[in-house]
């Protein structure tokens, strides 16, 4: 039987990203996120429920989380569950968490939310994607991803791009 495992979720930010390195040199960063969900209820009134979710970054998005984002910063990510287990005194305990393959900031600078030494909500709506993110792999993404688009060339015998209306 196959299977499928993705988690895109969009909240704001419930504390500062704490960026570390492992042996291996690669940036994780650990992101707490909040995410609000508005529904009814049985008697027919609107509730607001918030879930709180742990995140972990890798690689390249790790380090421009902990550059760009703090606190309420706004921000989209898409990944996948990963459960943690372990043992400690005896008992064994899990946890569920989402590793961040992608990850976007939403808003502007110094726009909604996050007004933090980092700058807020960093870049408009930029998109950081680790496709193989994860201690094993290079992941992240090249510099290419963020270039500006070439101005469109006007139409032979038109107006310059630049002077179009729409």
């Amino acid at each position: 039987m196959s299977s499928f495992n993705r988690v895109i979720l969009m909240g704001n930010l419930t504390r500062d990203p704490e960026l570390r390195y492992i042996p291996s040199g690669m940036a994780v960063s650990e992101i707490g996120i909040a995410v609000n969900d508005k529904r009814k209820n049985a008697k027919g009134e609107w509730i607001e429920e918030t879930t709180f979710v742990d995140v972990t970054l890798w690689g390249r998005t790790a380090e421009v989380a902990n550059e760009y984002l703090s606190k309420g910063s706004p921000i989209f990510i898409e990944g996948r569950l990963k459960l943690d287990s372990w043992e400690t005194d005896g008992q064994k305990r899990s946890k569920l968490r989402v590793v961040g393959e992608r990850m976007q900031m939403i808003g502007g600078r110094g726009g909604g939310g996050g007004q933090g030494q980092r700058g807020g909500g960093g870049r408009p709506a930029q998109n950081y994607d680790d496709s193989e993110s994860g201690p094993s792999s290079g992941g992240g993404f090249s510099d290419g991803d963020f270039e500006q688009p070439a101005p469109r060339a006007a139409p032979a015998g038109g107006p310059p791009a630049d002077d179009i209306p729409f």
